[in-house]
């Protein structure tokens, strides 16, 4: 029942199915802002966690997420947030991993980002434990999504999926299509090997050749809209708008 208020509230479509009924997500006004509560208990049946590939266990959380009620435009692109946004089940959305290439490690992988080359969470999901829901724990415990789960809603062609830290709505639409490529050749430094997707730096963007822009976004009827896309990068990556620096905080 809280769910379905919850999107009633926002005039939207929950692109979740509501069968789970334990989450608790509640939607209020203060000052300028508009924030979202949630526990961080998702709306659907999450993966078993740990798992073989992800050691983390679930936990329940205290989340509160935080944008401009009437979001605007700015004169400069924010990048490099974490938190990319919040979907309409109070799950954040995290599509960075915190990993990089290191030929040091044992397992090929780890903090220390001076490689440069960042891994990329959809080349190779399972190795990151990523459930059905393209979503996992992180050592906190936190679940959250690394992209968009479209096949939950083979109906709907478009859709309200969450809100930006910089207050504008993110967005699925079927038509929307992403500008971002794969590089062509190969990578100049280790670990060598051609552009295949499995790091964020194999991917450029490619004015025009999608419907949308470097920020995964357009202007639909004079309003700046994001989307989620169902290529790289999935979420929006960028931000346009004005973003509230805490946009995501933890209780």
């Amino acid at each position: 029942m809280r769910i379905f208020i919850y999107c009633i509230l926002f005039l939207s479509t929950c692109f979740f199915s509501l069968n789970a009924g334990q989450s608790l997500i509640k939607n209020e006004i203060r000052g300028n802002m508009n924030c979202i509560t949630s526990d961080g208990i998702p709306n659907h049946t999450i993966g078993k966690f740990p798992n073989k590939a992800n050691p983390n266990k679930f936990r329940k959380q205290q989340l509160t997420f935080c944008f401009p009620k009437v979001p605007k435009l700015s004169n400069s692109v924010t990048r490099g947030l974490m938190t990319v946004g919040v979907a309409s089940n109070g799950i954040p959305i995290r599509p960075y991993t915190a990993d990089y290439f290191d030929s040091n490690a044992k397992r090929g992988f780890s903090k220390n980002s001076s490689s440069g080359w960042r891994k990329q969470a959809m080349f190779s999901p399972r190795s990151l434990g990523i459930d059905q829901h393209y979503g996992h724990v992180d050592k906190s415990g936190l679940y959250h999504y690394h992209r968009l789960k479209t096949d939950s809603n083979v109906n709907i062609k478009e859709y309200l999926v969450g809100y930006a830290p910089d207050g504008f709505k993110i967005m699925y639409k079927l038509s929307e299509s992403s500008s971002w490529k794969l590089k062509e050749g190969l990578r100049s430094t280790a670990p060598g090997g051609n552009f295949d997707g499995n790091f964020e730096e194999d991917f450029e963007y490619v004015a025009n050749s999608g419907s949308l822009d470097e920020c995964n976004g357009k202007k639909i009827n004079g309003v700046y809209t994001y989307f989620a896309t169902d290529t790289y990068p999935f979420f929006p990556r960028c931000f346009k708008g004005a973003v509230n620096k805490n946009f995501m905080q933890r209780n």
